[in-house]
């Protein structure tokens, strides 16, 4: 998923193309997965207008393995395209965000040995901080964490699951803002994979710095 416009990664080029130690976000996103020998097909929504022009450094990776789709107004939109553009012999579904570039292969072979048992899989940390219920800037309680995870992606599910969810998403439901919480509310399984920190989302011009640390130490 990169159709975002980014707005809060501040003005410029959509925050997916913008490089981090040169070498694009989403294409730091894309190689563990074009990489992967368990990954045959890989389709890459974008902002509309730049699936038909896209840069060229993505533009080359277009091919039967890798095709480029016009995400939509949500992120439910976004996947419905990536799903209608899977080549009909995919049955397992991985969906990643092309704002974490630093996944790693075993993050993304936990999620797939889950979604090949036939469940729904997240990648996800446990939450650390203390979580504080606030309204209008006034503390109202402090959240139990124990049971408390962050998600992540990818997030993996069998095809006919992760379709069946969004075919009972209606006009008027609650957005949601992962493909797991469509899950959910359909009453299918999902569990949790442990993933790294590194595994993070870059938001922000701050995330960018972060990233670009973080590449200098992983390099």
């Amino acid at each position: 998923m990169a159709a975002g416009a980014g707005a809060r990664a501040g003005p410029g080029e959509p925050k997916q193309f913008r490089p981090i130690l040169g070498v694009p976000m989403l294409l730091r996103a894309l190689r563990p997965f074009t990489s992967h020998p368990d990954v045959g097909h890989v389709v890459v929504a974008l902002p509309a207008g730049f699936e038909t022009r896209p840069p060229d450094w993505l533009g080359k990776l277009v091919g039967e393995r890798l095709v480029l789709v016009a995400g939509g107004a949500t992120r439910a939109d976004s996947v419905r395209a990536g799903l209608s553009a899977l080549a009909a012999h995919v049955g397992i579904v991985l969906v990643h965000d092309g704002a974490r570039p630093f996944v790693t292969r075993d993050t993304i072979d936990g999620v797939l040995d889950k979604a090949r048992a036939g469940i729904g899989a997240v990648a996800a940390i446990p939450v650390s901080d203390t979580v504080k219920d606030v309204e209008q800037e006034r503390i109202t309680r402090t959240v139990a964490r124990d049971r408390l995870w962050r998600a992540q992606t990818p997030q993996g599910f069998p095809r006919a699951m992760i379709e069946r969810a969004y075919a009972e998403l209606a006009n008027g439901d609650a957005v949601p803002t992962d493909d797991a919480e469509l899950c959910e509310r359909a009453g299918l399984p999902v569990e949790v994979v442990p993933d790294s920190p590194y595994n993070f989302k870059v938001t922000t011009a701050d995330d960018f710095r972060i990233a670009e640390a973080l590449a200098r130490e992983l390099r």
